[in-house]
């Protein structure tokens, strides 16, 4: 799968790129800009090209046949979203009895424009004392690249937004325009 992946990518004209230190363990991997349907397919392939295995929360929704077995099978966590504070208390309880899960998070929370990051991927990397990889995928450049910067929290969300934000700035989403740093 791994060559596979990166011929796809390559055909495409994309590049993955590792930087993760080893044996970070459980963490999460928090991908921006997050404007398109297409930053799944570049993300997951990206993913398979450095066998790094990788989850993602999904709406319960989907969880139906046929597709259910497919989305198990690519690292999907269901989650019923309309419980929003109880989804933060599954993931952590999902992180602490997990060993090596490395979940990816959009903290946009939508392909759409929106005024202000969520910081639900903060508190549950807080509870569940893991560290956040930040990671990216920028259409301008063609890369996908998850980075060797990791932020361990510290409770002072204010103060690791500003570095997260300094790492996001200048990375280009594939609609500009629906992207937003706060």
């Amino acid at each position: 799968m791994s060559r596979l992946s990166r011929f796809i990518l390559k055909l495409f004209g994309w590049k993955p790129v590792y930087r993760m230190p080893a044996n970070i363990g459980n963490c999460i991997l928090l991908v921006a800009p997050h404007t398109s349907f297409w930053d799944f397919p570049i993300g997951r392939l990206s993913a398979y090209a450095y066998k790094l295995k990788v989850n993602f929360l999904i709406k319960k929704e989907y969880f139906h046949f046929p597709i259910r077995h497919f989305l198990m099978w690519i690292g999907g966590i269901p989650v019923d979203r309309e419980h929003g504070s109880n989804v933060a208390r599954h993931v952590v309880d999902v992180f602490k009895n997990s060993a090596n899960l490395c979940l990816v998070i959009t903290p946009e929370g939508t392909r759409k424009y929106t005024e202000h990051w969520k910081k639900g991927y903060y508190f549950i990397a807080t509870a569940a004392q893991i560290p956040i990889v930040l990671c990216y995928v920028d259409y301008k450049e063609k890369v996908c690249c998850v980075s060797d910067v990791v932020i361990y929290p510290g409770g002072n969300y204010e103060k690791d937004f500003e570095t997260i934000k300094q790492f996001y700035k200048g990375r280009v989403a594939k609609f500009p325009e629906d992207f937003n740093l706060s």
